[in-house]
C-alpha cells in the first residue's frame, strides 16, 4: 500500500468490523483506513512523511455521528439570551430583564414549556421585564415561540392567520394575539423581521461551532434541514469541515410537482466534507405545544391533527421521491404520525426497504415496534431529549399525554430488541450536541424514561456508528474502522462499552479524525 499519512498506534481499537473486531493500530491513507493490524505492524506501515500518532491505550472507535442535528439552522436558533437554565417565570423575567439587545430586539432560545409553571403562554407574561421592547424567546423545542407586541407589530401580526401547514398565531378569545406562535409557519412570520447575524458572524459562528462538536469525538452529523450549502461549501472549500455534514431539505405542505423536482436534483450536491443525501418531512409537531399527531386527543383535547392537513399529500409526496430513489426521514412524535409513516411505507413495498426513517418517536404502543424491522424502517431517537421530563411526571410532556402514553415514552430498548435500528442524536439546539451525553442517556434515561431500560453500552455505541451509518444508507462506507471505509475516527480515554454511562459523559477526548485530519487533539495525545 502506499505510505499512509496517519498512523494511529497504541489504541485499543474496538472496529464494530465482525471479520476483526480488535487491534492496536490503525493507518490512513487518503482519508480512508488502509490498514489495520497490530504495533508489529507499524514499521511496515510508515513512510517518511507518515505522522505517528500515539493514543497510549485510549480506546478508538469509528467516528461518532449525531443523527438528527442542526448546526447551520440551528445558528440563527440560537441567538441571544440561552434560556435554558430558566426554570419558572421569576428566572425568566429576570433573565429577560437583564438580557443584552441586539438591534434594540431581545432574542432567547431554550425556554422550557415548564418555566411557565402551568400558566398559559401569553405575552403579558414578559412585557413589562423586556421595557415594552420587541421580543421573540424560541421554546426549546424549536416548534414554538413567544413574542411581545411590539415585535408582532413589527411584523404586521394583528390577528389570527391561515396557512397550508398545521401552524397558529395562538389569539385569546377576543382574538387578540397572545404573542405564542405553535409551528414553522407561525414563527416565519416573526423570523422574516428580527435581527440577524451577517454573513461574516454566521461563518465564523459555523466554524467555531463545528469545532466544539469535533471537541466531544464528534465526526459527522445528519443534518435535518436545508442548512446553507452555499455558507458550507465556501468554509469547506477554504478549510477542514471538523464534521462531515450530510443534508436533508424540508418538504412541506403544498409542494407541487416541481417543488418535488427541486428536491430530488438536489440530491447529490456535495462538496468536502458534505452533502445532500435525502428528504426531511413533518408528520406532528410536538407534545408540548399540542401539535404531536395522537390517536386519541391529549388531556388538553389537543393532538388530533396532522402537520399535514392533507395526510395523503404526503403520502404521495413520499411515493414520488421514494420511486426517484430518494431517502426520507419523517419528524413522527405522536402514536397516530408514527403509525401513518409506517403505513406509507408498507405500501412502497420491498424495494423501499431501508430508504427511509421515522424521527423522534416518542410515544409509541407495543403493535407498532415490530413493524420498524419488518418494513426496514429505521428509528432515529434523541436521548438527551428525556431530560425533558421529570420522573414525577409533573411537566407539561407528561401531563399532556397522562400516565398510559408517558409509559410508552423513548422506546430505546423495546426498538432495539424487536431488532430495529436505531440511530442516535442530540437534535442540537434543542438538546446539547455532546455526543458522549447522547451515548450516556441512551444507556440511562431521564425523566419519565428513566424508570425503563436503557441501551447497553455496546448498542449505544452502535447508535452513533454502525446504526446511523445504516440510517443513512452508509454501511458501505462508514460506522465501522475497516478496510476502504471513511476514515472518520474517535479516541476516548475510557471505554465507551464498558465504562459506566456516568463516567462516559466526561471521558477526555483524545481525538478526533474526520476524513483522515486530525480535527482535535486532546492534551493527552502525544505525535511521534
Amino acid at each position: 500500500m502506499p505510505a499512509p499519512g496517519l498512523i494511529l498506534t497504541g489504541a485499543k481499537v474496538r472496529t464494530l468490523d465482525p471479520a476483526l473486531p480488535y487491534a492496536t493500530a490503525v493507518a490512513v491513507h487518503d482519508g480512508v483506513i488502509a490498514a489495520i493490524g497490530d504495533e508489529s505492524d507499524v514499521r511496515d506501515w510508515r513512510g517518511p512523511g507518515t505522522e505517528v500518532v500515539s493514543l497510549e491505550g485510549a480506546h478508538l472507535v469509528p467516528g461518532l455521528v449525531d443523527a438528527h442535528s442542526h448546526p447551520v439552522w440551528g445558528l440563527d436558533m440560537a441567538t441571544g439570551v440561552d434560556l435554558s437554565g430558566v426554570a419558572d417565570l421569576a428566572g425568566l423575567r429576570a433573565a429577560l430583564a437583564g438580557a443584552e439587545r441586539i438591534d434594540g430586539w431581545v432574542l432567547g432560545f431554550g425556554l422550557d414549556h415548564n418555566a411557565f409553571e402551568g400558566r398559559p403562554i401569553d405575552r403579558v407574561l414578559i412585557e413589562d421585564a423586556v421595557g415594552g421592547a420587541a421580543a421573540f424567546l424560541r421554546l426549546y423545542d424549536g416548534h414554538s415561540a413567544l413574542a411581545t407586541g411590539a415585535a408582532l407589530a413589527a411584523a404586521g401580526v394583528t390577528g389570527p392567520r391561515d396557512f397550508t401547514q398545521r401552524s397558529e398565531v395562538v389569539c385569546d378569545a377576543s382574538g387578540r394575539p397572545t404573542g405564542h406562535l405553535v409551528e414553522h409557519a407561525a414563527m416565519e412570520l416573526l423570523t422574516v423581521v428580527i435581527p440577524r447575524p451577517s454573513y461574516t458572524a454566521r461563518r465564523a459562528r459555523l466554524i467555531e461551532l463545528l469545532s466544539a462538536m469535533a471537541t466531544t469525538g464528534l465526526t459527522g452529523a445528519h443534518v435535518m434541514d436545508a442548512g446553507d450549502p452555499e455558507l458550507v461549501d465556501s468554509v469547506a472549500r477554504e478549510t477542514v469541515l471538523p464534521v462531515r455534514l450530510r443534508f436533508a431539505p424540508w418538504c412541506m405542505p403544498g409542494v407541487d410537482a416541481a417543488g418535488l423536482e427541486e428536491l430530488i436534483a438536489l440530491q447529490g450536491w456535495a462538496g468536502r466534507h458534505w452533502q445532500v443525501g435525502g428528504v426531511k418531512f413533518f408528520m406532528d409537531g410536538t407534545v408540548e405545544g399540542g401539535t404531536a399527531w395522537l390517536d386519541e386527543a391529549d388531556c388538553h383535547g389537543q393532538g388530533t391533527d396532522a402537520f399535514w392537513p392533507d395526510p395523503e399529500a404526503y403520502s404521495a409526496a413520499v411515493r414520488q421521491l421514494d420511486a426517484a430513489g430518494v431517502r426520507t426521514a419523517t419528524h413522527a412524535i405522536g402514536d397516530a404520525a408514527v403509525r401513518h409513516v409506517l403505513d406509507v411505507v408498507a405500501g412502497l413495498g420491498p424495494r423501499a426497504r431501508g430508504r427511509h426513517r421515522i424521527e423522534h418517536i416518542e410515544t409509541a404502543p407495543d403493535e407498532l415496534l415490530p413493524r420498524f424491522a419488518e418494513l426496514g424502517v429505521a428509528a432515529s431517537m434523541q436521548p438527551p431529549h428525556t431530560a425533558y421530563t421529570r420522573a414525577d411526571g409533573t411537566d407539561e410532556w407528561s401531563r399532556r399525554l397522562g400516565s398510559v402514553r408517558a409509559g410508552h415514552a423513548w422506546r430505546l430498548r423495546d426498538l432495539r430488541d424487536a431488532g430495529a435500528t436505531v440511530a442516535l442524536g442530540s437534535d442540537w439546539p434543542i438538546a446539547h450536541y455532546d455526543v458522549r451525553a447522547v451515548l450516556a442517556a441512551a444507556r440511562a434515561p431521564r425523566g419519565v424514561a428513566s424508570t425503563r431500560s436503557g441501551l447497553t453500552g455496546s448498542e449505544a455505541l452502535e447508535g452513533c456508528t454502525t446504526h446511523a451509518a445504516r440510517a443513512a444508507g452508509e454501511t458501505e462506507t462508514a460506522g465501522r474502522i475497516a478496510l476502504g471505509l471513511r476514515a472518520d475516527l474517535t479516541a476516548l480515554s475510557l471505554d465507551p462499552v464498558e465504562a459506566p454511562a456516568d463516567e462516559l459523559a466526561d471521558a477526555p477526548v483524545r481525538l478526533t479524525v474526520t476524513g483522515g485530519y486530525v480535527v482535535h487533539r486532546g492534551s493527552e495525545g502525544a505525535a511521534g
